[in-house]
């Protein structure tokens, strides 16, 4: 991994309430049927980890662990970032933004 957070998509079994949801602060969640799939930006391997050992210590089911490859900025939906900020890697704030 290289130093640009990356986004991803993880799949658990399961509806997550609002109580579990908590554990995964940089992460947003999307009910798909039966499932929930958890997507962010990660800042590193060591942040993936972590993810994936609060899910196997809340005993949650993982089914898929994706890595979503780079979009245009106009396709990515605001997602949190490492920070909890909405990040948008390798693409500069529009003009007329302060940085």
């Amino acid at each position: 991994m290289g130093d640009d957070p990356v986004l991803y998509q993880i799949r658990v079994d399961g509806h997550l309430g609002p109580t579990l949801l908590t554990a995964f602060p940089a992460l947003v969640p999307e009910q798909q049927g039966a499932e929930t799939v958890l997507t962010g930006l990660l800042p590193d391997t060591a942040a993936l980890f972590g993810v994936l050992s609060g899910i196997e210590a809340l005993g949650l089911g993982l089914l898929e662990v994706r890595r979503v490859p780079p979009r245009p900025c106009q396709d990515l939906p605001d997602l949190p970032g490492p920070d909890d900020q909405s990040v948008r890697p390798n693409h500069p704030p529009p003009k007329g933004d302060a940085p």
